[in-house]
Order: structure tokens, then C-alpha cells, then sequence
């Protein structure tokens, strides 16, 4: 079941990279550069230093790889499972959830992040819906637009791909410290 849905939805992506002139599917600001469409050599020289295998208590034997085969078949057929029906019984026991998507993503772009996010049927879903948008600021700028109700954030992040920390490291630093700390929330209206 999971293999044609597959194959249904990675057509439809491929005739819209088909008519965009080989677009940056993490960042349609930009063309695709190699088969990943970036080049992680420094991610990857970085990453397989022993320095810093021991230092993240990584065994010296395993070497890193950006995209890993392996693990890209392994989890295909879980790629149209529906996982989102978890969600909704994480939101009612309060367990905070955060989703934020780049504004320059295709792949998992944040107007389709956020139809989702809205959609989730749980008690609060009204209140979420109509939650007010607000600016997320990060050194005094707009680095993004968070809406927020109870358990659940979504921010769309500003100037960003799929990859948020590469593109804007310090909202994403702050985004990420905020919310596991649980000050990542509107302010109360008065």
C-alpha cells in the first residue's frame, strides 16, 4: 500500500522539478548542486574526524555519510505511513510539540507543515486555529512567524530552506532553547 503511494506523490514531485529549471528542492532560491544537491564534504570531513567521534562517543570504526543508502531504503515504505495519528493523544497529555519548516523549502514546505499542524484533531484544535500569528524575533529581528496554542508550535522560519540551522543557526539555536525550556510561546493578550 505504502510503495504506490510512493510512486504516486515522488511523480508528481519529479514533474514539478521538471518545470523548474533543476530548482533546489531544499531551497528553491538556488539550483541543485549534485546528487543530494549540496555539497556536505565539509559536514562529512568534520563529522569524520576521530576528535570528534570521540568527543560524541561515536565508534571509531563507523564513518559518517550525509544520505545514507542503507537507511534511505529501509525507511521508504515509511514514508506515506500516516504517523500523524500519534499526534493528537501527544498534544492532549500536554507533551509540548514543535513544528517549524524553512519558508524556502520545497521538500517539506512550510504551507504544507502548517495545513497539518492545523488539521491535527485534538481538544485545543479551535483555539490553535485561531491563535494569532506573531512575529518570532531573535536579536531584536523578525526571524520568523510563530503561532503557538498549549502544547503545539508551529514557526515558519524566514530566510530559510530545509535546513533551518545551516541557513539561520542563531534562530535556530534560540528556537530550539526556548522551547525546551517552554518559553517558546505567544505573549498572553491582554
Amino acid at each position: 500500500m505504502c510503495q504506490p503511494a510512493y510512486s504516486f506523490c515522488q511523480q508528481i514531485f519529479e514533474d514539478i522539478l521538471s518545470l523548474t529549471d533543476n530548482v533546489n528542492y531544499y531551497d528553491i532560491r538556488k539550483k541543485c548542486d549534485g546528487s543530494l544537491c549540496y555539497d556536505f564534504s565539509n559536514f562529512e570531513n568534520f563529522l569524520s574526524k576521530s576528535s570528534v567521534k570521540k568527543a560524541l562517543g561515536v565508534p571509531s570504526s563507523l564513518g559518517y555519510v550525509s544520505c545514507s543508502d542503507l537507511v534511505f531504503r529501509s525507511m521508504l515504505n515509511d514514508w506515506m505511513r500516516n504517523l500523524e495519528v500519534e499526534i493528537p493523544a501527544l498534544l492532549e497529555d500536554k507533551i509540548q510539540l514543535l513544528v517549524y519548516a524553512g519558508e524556502y523549502d520545497l521538500i517539506c514546505n512550510w504551507l504544507g507543515n502548517s495545513r497539518w499542524v492545523h488539521a491535527i484533531s485534538w481538544s485545543d484544535q479551535k483555539d490553535f486555529i485561531s491563535a494569532s500569528n506573531v512575529s518570532f524575533i531573535v536579536d531584536g529581528k523578525e526571524a520568523g512567524i510563530l503561532k503557538n496554542h498549549g502544547p503545539l508550535t508551529f514557526i515558519k522560519v524566514h530566510n530559510a530552506g530545509h535546513m533551518v540551522p545551516t541557513y539561520q543557526p542563531r534562530a535556530a539555536l534560540k528556537m530550539l532553547e526556548l522551547w525546551a525550556t517552554g518559553k517558546l510561546l505567544q505573549p498572553n493578550k491582554c
